[in-house]
């Protein structure tokens, strides 16, 4: 299982489906073939792992087929998986995670009620991590939601003038770029894009755009100028025209994206926060004091301590002279205020 969860990692993070790994094993424990997920349209893993079998000449009946994801039971783009093992004589399954999506659940049943023995939970901790924002997606109906702060030691943004570039130093911008490299879409508010006029791209340390370009998300009403950075090379360029973070998460659902990442501005950070659609923060926090300024967040209603939103700390990263907290928001905990 451990070797499916490491081949799995060779499958694209974004996009709609999960990196799966999957290894096919003979009666005597040797491993017959392997395949994983490759990205959409492309092959599931355990149909993967049973094309590198008939190129290997392995005769796969009777084995055993480790897989971190439940095989779906549904027809999408490619055919159900467990049908595919059955057909392909697989006599036993042994699982990481089961599948939460009711589209393509059921797998394990299927394979069940044909005699294949199925067992599930290995390493479910780990499985669970590499599926990543994917997984909690697809539990909550929406998109992952991670929000982006880059701060003063005193939670600002910019300064009074407004000028905002460099709070943070570029060993920090540059892990910032990794995380849009990451991501399926990113999404400010029309008045960041007006004000700052960012081009909201993933580039390397050369400045060159990574391979992979998330959607770049305008929320607002107002029309961005012709001659915005926006329009410039990048990823797909799409304004929504609603101040309601809920109808932003739908429309960006629609188009298949799994992890979104809210880099701005107060308003718009604040809007997710208080309708309870933020999972995740990301807070770049610069040694640096400022006094006055924009605040990193406008008001979330909060008038009182008690009602404090409260993080969970993940892990506090130095970067370059900068640190990185990445802090989680339990979805169980209250954020309407």
């Amino acid at each position: 299982m451990r070797h499916a969860l490491e081949i799995a990692r060779r499958g694209p993070a974004t996009g709609p489906n999960p990196r799966v790994g999957c290894v096919l094993l003979g009666p005597d424990g040797v491993v017959l073939a392997e395949g994983w997920h490759r990205g959409a349209g492309t092959p599931h893993a355990e149909v993967a792992a049973l094309s590198d079998a008939a190129q290997r000449g392995a005769s796969v009946r009777g084995a055993t087929a480790v897989v971190t994801l439940e095989p779906c039971n549904h027809t999408g783009r490619t055919g159900p998986c467990s049908e595919a093992l059955l057909a392909a004589g697989i006599s036993r399954v042994v699982l990481s995670v089961p599948d939460p999506n009711p589209v393509a659940a059921g797998g394990a049943e299927r394979l069940r009620a044909a005699g294949v023995d199925v067992e599930t939970g290995l390493l479910a901790d780990e499985g669970r991590e590499l599926l990543g924002a994917w997984l909690p997606s697809v539990e909550r109906g929406r998109p992952f939601v991670t929000l982006k702060l880059a701060t003063s030691l005193d939670g600002r943004v910019a300064a009074a003038d407004g000028t905002s570039r460099w709070i943070t130093s570029e060993v920090a911008r540059q892990h910032a770029h990794g995380l849009r490299g990451e991501v399926d879409a990113i999404v400010v508010g029309t008045g960041t894009a007006l004000v700052d006029d960012p081009s909201l791209t993933a580039r390397n340390a050369a400045g060159e755009l990574r391979g992979h370009q998330p959607l770049r998300v305008v929320v607002g009403h107002r029309d961005l100028p012709a001659a915005a950075r926006l329009h410039g090379p990048g990823g797909e360029l799409v304004q929504v025209r609603t101040h309601d973070p809920a109808d932003v998460l739908a429309t960006l659902a629609q188009r298949d994206v799994r992890h979104v990442l809210v880099e701005g501005g107060p308003t718009l950070a604040a809007a997710f926060l208080t309708a309870g659609l933020v999972d995740e923060v990301h807070a770049y926090v610069a040694p640096v004091l400022l006094g006055s300024g924009r605040s990193a967040l406008a008001d979330l209603g909060i008038t009182t301590i008690a009602d404090a939103l409260r993080l969970t700390t993940r892990s506090v990263r130095p970067l370059g002279p900068d640190v990185l907290v990445v802090a989680t928001v339990d979805p169980h905990t209250p954020q309407e205020h």
